[in-house]
Order: C-alpha cells, then structure tokens, then sequence
C-alpha cells in the first residue's frame, strides 16, 4: 500500500533538505570566489590581411601555463579579422559579458587603438600587441607588448647613418600604423640624425594588391634608402615592387615585418633587406652578455618545438612575453583582489606599473605610471636578410 503525505507534512520534511542545500550553494560561493579563474580575453588578427600577424601570436598562447600563482587561466580568444568594428564587438563582450580581468589585442594597429575606449571604459588592464598611439590622456589602462616605433627608429636610423643613408624614400600604409611610424622616424632623425630626410613619400591600403604607382614615382624620386612600413606577408609586395622597377638601393622593414613570411613571399627579391626586429627572434645569435639571450632561446625552443622549425617570429615573441608579464604581476594583484572583481583589476594595473625592470625575449621591460610603452632604445636589432634567413648586422 502506498502512503501519500499531506502538502504540509512534505513541506516541514523538506526544510532540513531545503537548508543544507542553501548552506551548500552559500559554501560553493564563497569557495567559487575564492577559487575564480583568472579570465583573459584575446582579440587577434586571425583572418583578414594582418592575420599573419595574428596566427602566430595565437599559436604562442596555445603555450601559456594552464594556471598562474595556483589560480585557473581562462583565455578566450576570438577572430578580429583585422576589423575596427569586430575588435571593438570583441572588446565590448570581454568586458560584460566575460567580466574578463584582463584584455589583449589586436596585433593590428587600427583595431588595438578602436577597441581602447571599451577597455578602458571597464577600467580594465589592456595588454596591447600593437605599436598603437592613443590620444594624450587616453592610455591609463593601455600597455603595450611590442616596442615603439619611436624605439625601433632609432635602431633604424643608427645603422642608416653608419652606412651614410642621407635621403629616404617611404611607402606605408595608410593607416594609424604607417602615420605613426612616419612621425616617429622624422622626429626621431631630427633627434640623432638631422642629415637623414624622407625626400618622398607614398602610401596604400592593407587590401591592396599593388603599389605600381606609387613604386615608380619612389624610385624615380631615387633616394639612398626606402622604409617599407606594412606587415606579415603583406611588407614583400611593396617590397618586390620597387625592386622590380629598377631600384638598387637599401631597402628597410620595420619590425611588423619580422617574419620568414617576408622570405618565404617575397623571394630573391628580398635578399639583403634590412629588417629592425626585437631580439627574440635571433637568440642564438645575441652575445651570452644581453639579457635576453636566455629568455629567447627558450621561447624559440618551446615555439618550434610546437610548431616547427624556423616557424619563431616578431609576434610570437610578444605572446610569449605577455605570459612572462602575468607571471610577474598576477601573484602581487592576487594580494589585493580576487580575479572577477574591479579591485583584482586596478591591483593588476597597478603591478604592472611597479613591476620594475623585467626581462623577456624581446628585450627589457620597465613600466611606470608615466610610461606604458616599456622598452627603451637599446631594444631594437637590425637583421639582414641573407641567403634566406636572418643575419644580425
């Protein structure tokens, strides 16, 4: 025979049940809390024309530890397709709907720089993989991972001036990346080398498939050396163009271009261009008194390792040595909030700024308060492209 209780009796029976329960979500919480992941969300060029860029800074976070001072990373990383708009889609979702403790990206410069004001709105710390310039005021929660442009035209400019450069042909894109490195290489030169004049200039768009016009009116204009400002595998067409029209001089890549797929597009035509890059890339070849040598020698090993040999890059680098950075700064944030909240967030920007002198693969890192860029002008290397591979000049 089968007993039905009554709606009350089922009711004061359930109390106890209904309690535990309660106490055992309210349990949950509290450890939840204290055991939050740490979330990082990383908006990357991996289709559109600076995926090449994008790629291989993916491929490098593949690499990451699973966990930082015994706190769970959770990275989300989605597609920008080298689009303002998607990256800024991407940025809005990181912070409310992934309430994440940390954003990164894009390696495109015009993407990095629309994505910023939706970070910084959240007042969350934003871990740049672009030389991107903000308006004065506009970069509190902003830093970035790859050196200046203004560091890298001073390496630029020095090795211009030793083999006695005095005029400079440019052809960049059109975007907030060529603008900047056009404005830093020319005050940069008035700083050190006042001799050295960009006596022409030409641009075009990431999209485009040729500089014809723009080449022949650079190489009629016959400077000593061209600056090539573009990225990935996109910097071997303007380089193979004016190559094609009969130029015979220098011809220079900004660290944009730190990348066998330069070699591998552009071919003969690129052999014995002049690349500035940051040291990871070429670790083997550093002195054993720089500081990075051992850093990048372990990020060349790890990297080709997972994806192959001569497979190491530019951007690579600065996705390994974002991780470097987590390391140093997650462990004193932690101290001061736990991750999910503002208070983890601020403590995290604050690290950063006070985390002192730090080495990684590319070179030297020193944040302040006042100076979100990090590295200073020793950074930059300059490579030269020989029998298809990089030699240190």
């Amino acid at each position: 025979m089968t007993t039905h209780k009554t709606q009350e009796t089922q009711e004061n029976a359930s109390k106890p049940l209904l309690k535990t329960l309660l106490a055992s979500a309210a349990l949950w919480a509290v450890s939840g809390a204290a055991m939050a992941d740490i979330t990082i969300g990383v908006s990357l060029p991996l289709t559109g024309p600076a995926s090449g860029l994008g790629i291989p800074m993916g491929n490098a976070i593949k690499l990451w530890p699973t966990s930082i001072a015994g706190e769970k990373l959770n990275v989300i990383v989605l597609d920008d397709a080298t689009d303002p708009t998607k990256g800024v889609q991407n940025a809005q979702r990181f912070v409310t709907q992934d309430k994440a403790d940390i954003v990164m990206g894009s390696a495109a410069t015009p993407v990095a720089i629309a994505m910023s004001d939706t970070v910084a709105a959240a007042s969350t710390p934003h871990f740049m993989f672009s030389p991107a310039v903000l308006q004065a005021g506009k970069d509190a929660w902003a830093f970035r991972l790859p050196q200046s442009n203004a560091v890298m035209s001073h390496a630029l400019l020095g090795h211009m001036k030793k083999l006695g450069v005095k005029s400079v042909g440019f052809l960049g894109y059109t975007d907030a990346y060529g603008e900047s490195w056009l404005k830093d290489f020319q005050a940069e030169a008035a700083k050190i080398a006042p001799e050295i004049k960009v006596v022409a200039t030409e641009r075009f768009a990431r999209s485009d498939t040729s500089v014809t016009a723009q080449a022949l009116k650079l190489v009629a204009a016959n400077p000593d050396a061209m600056l090539i400002v573009a990225s990935g595998s996109g910097a071997a067409m303007p380089h193979k163009a004016v190559v094609e029209r009969g130029y015979k001089g220098k011809i220079y890549q900004t660290h944009a271009a730190a990348t066998r797929d330069l070699m591998r597009v552009g071919g003969k035509d690129v052999e014995g261009a002049y690349v500035v890059s940051g040291p990871a890339v070429i670790g083997e070849q550093l002195p054993d008194s720089h500081p990075s040598k051992k850093v990048a020698l372990d990020f060349v090993q790890k990297y080709e390792k997972a994806h192959g040999a001569g497979s190491r890059n530019q951007f690579a680098g600065h996705a390994y040595d974002a991780a470097l950075v987590l390391e140093k700064v997650v462990p004193v944030a932690l101290k001061k909030g736990k991750p999910g909240t503002p208070e983890f967030r601020a403590a995290l920007k604050d690290a950063v700024e006070t985390m002192g002198r730090t080495v990684v693969s590319h070179g030297v890192l020193t944040y302040a308060k006042d100076n979100h860029w990090g590295f200073t002008t020793e950074t930059g290397v300059i490579l030269k492209v020989v029998n298809g591979d990089w030699k240190v000049e």
